[in-house]
C-alpha cells in the first residue's frame, strides 16, 4: 500500500526523497497578493508556444525545487532556458520585485505550467510553491501555499518591465481561506480554452473541508481561473462526483487540452478501500462562472470507464495527462485523451507494480477505455515487480493534430522509477507506448541511462528514480533525472528527446544539466519538468 504525502512526486519506497517533500518550517513568511495583470507589455510580443521573450523561439523550462537560494536550503528556483542562445535566467524568490523571500522548505518550482495569462502573445510562466508559509493577520499558516505568475516580455522573464503576480488562495479567490497545510499550488495546469480565453487551475489537495458537520482533513480541491471568472471546486461542488471525505487529496495533479481539463484525487477512499483514487474530468464550458463536471474515473464497477477493481493503496489519479484527439469524422479536435496512472496497483499477487489506463473523452461526457497499460500486458518489455509504481507519471502527446488521431500520432511515455537496471536498484526507466495500437506491446520502447546504447547518454545508478518527470509536447519528450546519483550528474539532469528518435530508437538526446552550456553549476533536484 501507498501512502503519505509522496504521491504525486515520489512514492513510498522512496522514503528518503519523500520526507524532503514534506519538510514544513516554522519560519515566518509572506506572499504579497495582487490581481493577475491584464496590461500588455510595453513592445509587442510576436511569440510562439513556450516563448517568454516573445523572439518565436522555444524556451525551456527546469525547475529545481531542492535548490538552494542566498544560502537557504531547500527554497527552489527555477531556470528558463532561451532559445537562439540568448543564455539562461534564473528565478527565485530572491528575486527584488516578486515581494517575497526565500525560506527553507519553500521548494519554489515544485510544479509549473505555462500559458498566455494577459493576451500579449508572450508566455506567462505560473510557478508553484505549496510549502509557502503565508501570514494571514498576524499569523503565520504553515505550508499553505503560494503562486507565482511571471508575465513575459520582449525583455523576458523577471525584468522591471516584466510583472509578476504573487498570489495566495484567497487573493485568488475571495470565497477561500488561505490555511496552514492546504498545499496551494501542489499541482498546476493550463492553457488557452476553446472560447479563446485563458484558463488555469491550481491544485490545493491539502484543503479541509467540513462535511456534516465535520472537518476532513486534506480532502482538497482545486481553484479554477478562465478570464475574468474564479471558481472553487470540491467534491461538494455542484455536479462534482463523490464526497468530501479525509484524504482525497483532490487536486493532487491536474492536466487538460482547450476543451477539458482532468483532476487527480489519489486518496479517494472506493467503498471501503482506502487510497483507492479516482480521476475527475469536467469541461471549459462554464455553467454560472463554474467549468461543467462531465464524469468521475474510478474503478469502483463495471461502466466507470476503467477497467479493474478498486483496491486500497492503487493511489489511481496520483498522475494524469490530457491530449486532443481528433476523430475521422470531424475537422477539428473535439475529442481527448486522457492517461491515469495508478501506481499502487497490484498486477496479481505483485504489489505497487502500477498500471495507466488511456480513455477517449467526447463532448457527451462519454468515455472509452483505449488502453490498458501494465508489465503483465502481451510483448510488454519487462515483468510486474513490486515497488516499480509504474504509471507515477505520465505523458500524452499528439504529434501532428492537423489530420485524424490515430496509433500513428499519438506516443504515451510512463515512468517507473522503481524498476532496476540490471545491479542498479530503483534507477527507474521510461516506456514509451503507442496507445491507439491494437497491440500496445508490440512496439513498446524502454528507455534508461546507458554509457552506450541508449537514447539517454548516462549511467544507471541505484536510486535515481528515473521517470519520476516527464513532460512532453507534439516534437519532442522530457525526461526528468532530478535525483540522480551519478557522479557526471548529480546535481540533476534533464534529457529532451525527439519523438521521432525515439520511434527510430536510434540517436541520442539533448542533455541539460547544472555547469554546461551556460547553465550555472549549482543544483539539486535540477530536471523537474512535471
Amino acid at each position: 500500500m501507498v501512502t503519505g504525502w509522496g504521491v504525486r512526486m515520489l512514492g513510498k519506497a522512496f522514503g528518503a526523497l519523500v520526507g524532503l517533500a514534506v519538510i514544513a518550517v516554522a519560519v515566518p513568511g509572506s506572499a504579497h497578493a495582487r490581481p493577475i495583470s491584464t496590461e500588455s507589455a510595453e513592445a509587442a510580443c510576436a511569440g510562439t508556444g513556450t516563448d517568454f521573450n516573445g523572439d518565436g523561439q522555444f524556451d525551456l523550462v527546469v525547475a529545481d525545487p531542492q535548490a538552494t537560494v542566498d544560502g537557504v536550503s531547500q527554497a527552489g528556483l527555477v531556470r528558463v532556458v532561451y532559445g537562439g542562445g540568448k543564455g539562461t535566467v534564473e528565478l527565485s524568490q530572491a528575486l527584488p520585485n516578486d515581494g517575497a523571500a526565500p525560506e527553507r522548505g519553500d521548494q519554489f518550482g515544485f510544479s509549473w505550467s505555462v500559458y498566455d495569462a494577459d493576451g500579449d502573445t508572450c508566455s506567462d510562466l505560473v510557478v508553484g510553491v505549496p510549502y509557502e508559509d503565508v501570514a494571514v493577520g498576524g499569523v503565520n499558516q504553515l505550508d499553505a501555499g503560494a503562486v507565482y505568475v511571471y508575465h513575459g516580455s520582449p525583455g523576458g522573464l523577471g525584468t522591471e518591465s516584466a510583472p509578476i503576480d504573487n498570489l495566495t488562495q484567497h487573493a485568488l479567490n475571495a470565497g477561500a481561506l488561505t490555511e496552514a497545510h492546504d498545499l496551494f499550488g501542489y499541482s498546476l495546469a493550463s492553457g488557452t480554452a476553446a472560447s479563446g480565453e485563458p484558463w488555469l487551475a491550481i491544485g490545493v489537495p491539502g484543503e479541509a473541508l467540513t462535511a456534516d458537520g465535520t472537518v476532513r482533513a486534506e480532502a482538497g480541491a482545486v481553484e479554477y481561473l478562465q478570464g475574468s471568472s474564479v471558481c472553487g471546486i470540491t467534491q461538494d461542488s455542484t455536479g462534482v462526483p463523490g464526497v468530501v471525505e479525509a484524504h482525497d487529496r483532490m487536486g493532487a495533479s491536474l492536466t487538460g487540452t482547450n476543451r477539458y481539463f482532468a483532476v487527480g484525487s489519489p486518496g479517494e477512499a472506493i467503498g471501503t478501500e482506502q487510497f483507492a483514487g479516482m480521476a475527475t474530468v469536467l469541461s471549459h464550458t462554464l455553467e454560472n462562472g463554474c467549468p461543467k463536471p462531465l464524469i468521475g474515473l474510478d474503478q469502483a464497477e463495471t461502466g466507470s470507464g476503467l477497467p479493474g477493481v478498486a483496491e486500497a493503496g492503487d493511489q489511481l489519479g496520483a498522475s494524469v495527462s490530457m491530449t486532443n484527439y481528433r476523430p475521422a469524422d470531424q475537422s477539428y479536435n473535439t475529442d481527448a485523451l486522457l492517461a491515469i496512472g495508478a501506481p499502487g496497483e497490484s498486477i496479481g499477487t505483485v504489489s505497487s507494480a502500477g498500471t495507466v489506463s488511456v480513455v477517449r473523452v467526447q463532448p457527451t461526457g462519454t468515455v472509452e477505455t483505449v488502453a490498458t497499460v501494465d508489465a503483465s500486458v502481451p510483448d510488454v518489455e519487462g515483468d510486474p515487480a513490486t515497488g516499480d509504481f509504474l504509471g507515477q507519471r505520465v505523458t500524452l502527446a499528439n504529434t501532428d493534430t492537423s489530420v485524424p488521431t490515430g496509433a500513428g500520432t499519438v506516443r504515451l511515455a510512463v515512468g517507473v522509477p522503481g524498476r532496476d537496471v540490471g545491479d542498479a536498484k530503483d534507477a527507474g526507466v521510461v516506456q514509451v507506448f503507442r496507445p491507439l495500437d491494437s497491440a500496445i506491446g508490440s512496439s513498446d520502447k524502454t528507455l534508461s541511462r546507458a554509457a552506450s546504447g541508449s537514447l539517454l547518454p548516462g549511467v544507471a545508478t541505484t536510486r535515481d528514480y528515473l521517470g519520476i518527470s516527464l513532460r512532453s509536447g507534439s516534437n519532442v519528450l522530457y525526461v526528468g533525472a532530478p535525483y540522480s546519483k551519478e557522479p557526471a550528474t548529480s546535481k540533476g539532469a534533464l534529457y529532451a528527446v525527439p519523438w521521432a528518435v525515439v520511434d527510430a530508437g536510434s540517436g541520442t538526446a539533448t542533455r541539460y544539466q547544472p555547469g554546461v552550456d551556460g547553465i550555472p553549476d549549482a543544483g539539486v533536484s535540477f530536471g523537474v519538468v512535471g
